[in-house]
């Protein structure tokens, strides 16, 4: 199975119990947080519930590697990205121009610009 590399780009502002529930099962509890999981249906399902906070998409082996002295525990502690989010920023889909949502590979660039 693939592994999908999860992070959160907006903060814990206006969020209801049960987003705020699933952000703390991804372990992804402040701004900029990284998690590697399995791509399995269950992950799946609560990305869809809290799509508007985070970005997603499947990771290289050479990204993990990259990551790997970032780590702190559970997540990966991550810096804001060079030269800043798409166009739209983080209010659109990434596939309208903008940050959150699904990605594919190209979540490996964005990781890069923010180590």
């Amino acid at each position: 199975m693939s592994k999908i590399a999860i992070i959160r780009i907006k903060g814990p502002l206006q969020t209801t119990a049960a987003v705020k529930d699933t952000m703390k099962m991804l372990n992804l509890n402040k701004k900029f947080n990284c998690v590697i999981v399995e791509d399995n249906p269950s992950y799946k399902g609560m990305l869809k519930k809290v799509e508007h906070l985070i970005t997603w998409g499947e990771v290289s082996e050479e990204t993990i590697k990259l990551l790997e002295k970032r780590k702190k525990g559970k997540y990966f502690a991550l810096h804001p990205p060079k030269g800043g989010f798409e166009r739209k920023g983080t209010k659109m889909p990434f596939k309208l121009g903008g940050a959150y949502g699904y990605r594919k590979e190209k979540i490996n660039d964005l990781i890069k610009r923010m180590l």
